[in-house]
């Protein structure tokens, strides 16, 4: 029996040290206490995403410059960094050149930018711009999807028709698609008042996500949370399927942001994908991208899938 294999998260939120709680009461988790989740789990290294990008549900924030230095002090825990770029940032409109953000933190080791979520349509012109210049940079991008107002995320309608213009517009920019209202477009049977839902029940006919990953080759997701959870688990004889059939275009990851995490549900996908691989429902080859070397190529090469 082939071994299981020690994960790359692509999608973490650390802190240095315990200082703000969140509104919940709850702290961010600290390097140290990430270290000791990750080995439970069964994981390497994690991909930071800096909290507090955009200031919507957010209390704590994170900077560019504790962010490179969380890599450079707990390499083995934190391998790479996302930067977090606002795209009200700048002129607050769609003439602001972002490049001279990306461009300055990708030369300071970020690899990629995320997770975005200001609540502003996705052709908002200053996405717009935010986009083309992720573009130029080569600079993947992870979105996170929330409802308009009072919310955190990227704002589309139902089936994502403005993701797939985005995708179209950007041939050459990898977006990571995550949350909820992602994951709830696996299948056609998402409405409009479960979207935000994290809907279980056999995927009987396909939705949107596996259609629009067919069609452009610039979109990727990642795993992580209770979301991309329990889209993998709430119909698993379609989603061995899922897992293979877009084996290059799907990174394990969890959203750990809080010591608490170590017993959400959501942690429970490492062993889904190894119980997956040992009853070969899925092959070790798709199994390894998913879990590491997918990351692996984006992260140290910075090409697209």
């Amino acid at each position: 029996m082939k071994p299981s294999l020690r994960k790359i998260d692509m999608h973490v939120h650390v802190l240095p040290e315990r200082d703000l709680p969140k509104l919940s009461g709850r702290y961010y988790v600290t390097p140290q206490e990430l270290r000791l989740i990750y080995d439970r789990f069964g994981i390497e290294k994690g991909v930071l995403l800096c909290c507090g990008g955009s200031p919507e549900c957010s209390t704590d924030r994170l900077s560019m410059r504790e962010a490179r230095k969380l890599t450079e002090n707990f390499p083995n825990t934190i391998g790479w960094w996302f930067c977090a770029i606002d795209p009200r940032s700048g002129k607050n409109s769609g003439e602001t050149d972002f490049t001279h953000f990306l461009h300055y933190y990708k030369m300071n080791g970020a690899r990629g930018v995320g997770e975005m979520t200001a609540n502003l349509p996705l052709t908002d012109d200053r996405m717009m711009a935010l986009f083309s210049a992720c573009e130029k940079e080569r600079m993947p991008l992870t979105l996170h999807f929330g409802k308009p107002e009072k919310d955190m995320g990227v704002i589309d309608r139902l089936h994502l028709p403005q993701l797939e213009m985005v995708l179209k517009t950007f041939p050459e920019m990898q977006i990571i698609g995550h949350s909820a209202r992602f994951w709830s477009e696996l299948g056609d049977d998402v409405t409009e008042e479960t979207r935000s839902c994290f809907i279980c029940g056999k995927v009987l006919r396909e939705g949107v996500v596996p259609g629009l990953l067919r069609k452009y080759k610039n979109l990727t997701c990642d795993l992580s949370s209770v979301s991309g959870y329990r889209a993998m688990i709430r119909d698993p004889e379609y989603t061995y399927g899922f897992l293979e059939e877009f084996q290059d275009r799907l990174y394990f990851a969890t959203d750990i942001s809080e010591k608490e995490h170590e017993s959400n549900e959501m942690m429970q996908l490492s062993f889904f994908l190894d119980e997956a691989m040992r009853n070969e429902k899925i092959s070790y080859v798709a199994y390894e991208k998913i879990c590491r070397s997918n990351a692996l190529r984006l992260l140290e090469k910075g090409l697209l899938s």
